[in-house]
C-alpha cells in the first residue's frame, strides 16, 4: 500500500524573539498561520529508507538521512521499535529554504504518512512530542490552522480565526539560513537588552476577528531586520508590494520569501501582478489561510 499526506506552508503574522538561550535557541512568541500553498509525500514499504523529490526547487531539497522527512520516519520507527524501511517521495510546492516551513512541513507529512502505513496508531499527543523533538516549526505542520507556539516555536496553544485571510508571496532568486539569519539577529541585538517575546493582542483580536486591515496593523517580525541585513534588495520587493497596495508587507520567518497581505482574490491578483513585472523577485503566488495541517489524501491498497 502507499500513503499519501498534504500539508501545508505557513507565514508568521508574528515572529517575537527573545534574547538567545544557553542552548543557542531563542524563546519565540510565534504566531503561525497555514496558507494553501502544500507538500506532498507519499509513503511505500521499501527494502530500505529512500527520499525522493520532484518539483520547483527539488534539486536543493537534500535526499539523505538529514531531511526532515527521513528523520521523521527514523524517529516513529525508533520509537515503536521497528526499521524505517519506507520510501518516502515529496511532491514540493512550498518554497525551498523560504521562511515558509517547507521542510518542517515534509517532516509532518512523512510522520503521519509512516503512521499510517506502518499502522503504529500513534497519538496526537506522542506525534506532536515527535515533531518537537524534529524542529521547532514542525509541530505546527502537524496541526495547521492558525496557533501561538512558545517556548522556541513548538509549544502550540490553537488560536481562532473569524475568516479567510488573502496572501501573495514573492519568492527570492536565493534562499535564506534561518541559523545565519538567527546569528545576524544575536549580532544586531548586541549589547542592547531583548524583551521576552509576548504575542501582540491586537494580532490575536484581528485573527479572531477576521479582519485583515486589523491584522495588516498589527504583523510584526523580530527577525525582518536580520534578513534583511543578510539579503538586503528584499527591501526593494517590500516596496514594489507596498506601493501595489498591499495592506501590509513582511518577510516570512527568517525569510528569505516575502508576505503579502491583501483585502480579497482581486487585490491578490493585482499585487501579485505587480510583483511579478517589478524585476524584484523570482516568482510570485499567492494562497489563503487559515488552512487545515497536515492530512492524508488517499491510502493505496
Amino acid at each position: 500500500m502507499s500513503v499519501t499526506v498534504r500539508v501545508p506552508a505557513k507565514v508568521n503574522v508574528q515572529l517575537g524573539v527573545g534574547a538567545a538561550r544557553p542552548d543557542g535557541f531563542h524563546d519565540l512568541a510565534n504566531v503561525f498561520l497555514a496558507v494553501g500553498l502544500y507538500d506532498e509525500v507519499t509513503a511505500t514499504p521499501a527494502d530500505a529508507l529512500r527520499v525522493t523529490c520532484e518539483g520547483p526547487d527539488a534539486g536543493q531539497v537534500p535526499l539523505d538521512r538529514t531531511n526532515l522527512a527521513a528523520r521523521a520516519a527514523i524517529a516513529l520507527a525508533e520509537r515503536y521499535g521497528r526499521t524505517p524501511d519506507v520510501h518516502l517521495h515529496i511532491a514540493k510546492d512550498i518554497p525551498v529554504a523560504g521562511g515558509m516551513a517547507g521542510g518542517s512541513a515534509d517532516g509532518a507529512a512523512a510522520l503521519l504518512a509512516c503512521d499510517a502505513l506502518w499502522g503504529t496508531r500513534a497519538t496526537r499527543d506522542e506525534l506532536l512530542d515527535i515533531c518537537a523533538g524534529l524542529g521547532s516549526d514542525v509541530p505546527f505542520s502537524l496541526v495547521g490552522g492558525a496557533a501561538l507556539g512558545t517556548g522556541r516555536g513548538e509549544k502550540l496553544t490553537a488560536l481562532d480565526t473569524g475568516g479567510t485571510f488573502h496572501w501573495v508571496f514573492a519568492l527570492a532568486p536565493r534562499g535564506l539560513s534561518t541559523p545565519a539569519v538567527f546569528r545576524e539577529f544575536d549580532r544586531l541585538a548586541a549589547g542592547r537588552d531583548i524583551p521576552e517575546p509576548v504575542a501582540s493582542p491586537d494580532v490575536l483580536d484581528a485573527l479572531a476577528e477576521g479582519d485583515p486591515d486589523a491584522l495588516a496593523a498589527a504583523v510584526s517580525n523580530d527577525l525582518q531586520p536580520a534578513a534583511l541585513s543578510l539579503f538586503p534588495e528584499l527591501a526593494g520587493t517590500l516596496a514594489a508590494g507596498r506601493a501595489a497596495g498591499a495592506l501590509a508587507a513582511l518577510v516570512s520567518g527568517s525569510g528569505p520569501t516575502t508576505a503579502f497581505l491583501v483585502r480579497d482574490t482581486a487585490a491578490a491578483a493585482a499585487v501579485a501582478e505587480a510583483l511579478r513585472t517589478s524585476g524584484t523577485c523570482r516568482t510570485v503566488r499567492t494562497a489563503t489561510g487559515p488552512a487545515p495541517g497536515a492530512t492524508v489524501l488517499r491510502e493505496r491498497h
